[in-house]
């Protein structure tokens, strides 16, 4: 009698973790996840389209450039603090940098955001569209942060390959850095 309890639990244990296989499906979730596109439209109305490719995302008519997706709120204090850095990276590295800002509020009207940019020098791109939140979360669940993420949230990007992420309030120079090393400019 043992010998048929121990054979039946070797034939279960087989056929749970080995059995059935979801693969196939799988790789048709992630075929479609992997092309991925977003359609954002800017505080400034300028149209902006991301596209996912492999584990990153690209930018289009934005080939060799370094793109940064700053993942913040209004409210959030680090991210006031670290809007004016963005502005300055912004501006010293204009024609190989591209940042765009993702608010994570969902509704927020477009004059909130200007004020935003206005009182805390955002001067780069800020993205206010339906789908800011489905590329949010496209991003953090690339970067394996989970669903509570701590904001700001900076992924930066060149050519849908992961140069580095911050996550929080994030040292201007540690950003600089790792775009110089995107640059080749070490």
């Amino acid at each position: 009698m043992f010998k048929k309890y121990i054979l039946l639990f070797s034939f279960l244990w087989t056929f749970l973790f080995n059995g059935c296989s979801g693969d196939k499906k799988e790789e048709s979730v992630n075929d479609m996840v992997a092309t991925a596109e977003y359609v954002l439209r800017g505080i400034d109305n300028k149209e902006y389209v991301v596209k996912k490719q492999g584990g990153g995302f690209v930018l289009s008519d934005a080939k060799d450039k370094i793109v940064i997706f700053d993942i913040f709120a209004t409210w959030c204090p680090p991210c006031r603090t670290t809007a004016s850095h963005l502005t300055s990276l912004q501006q010293k590295y204009k024609d190989n940098l591209i940042i765009i800002g993702l608010t994570i509020e969902d509704g927020i009207e477009n004059s909130k955001l200007q004020e935003f940019a206005n009182t805390y020098n955002a001067k780069y791109a800020i993205a206010n569209s339906d789908q800011n939140r489905r590329l949010i979360n496209d991003i953090a669940t690339g970067l394996q942060v989970g669903p509570k993420y701590p904001i700001p949230l900076m992924a930066m990007y060149k050519d849908a390959k992961l140069i580095n992420y911050y996550a929080g309030a994030t040292q201007e120079e540690f950003i600089e850095s790792d775009i110089k090393n995107a640059l080749g400019n070490k």
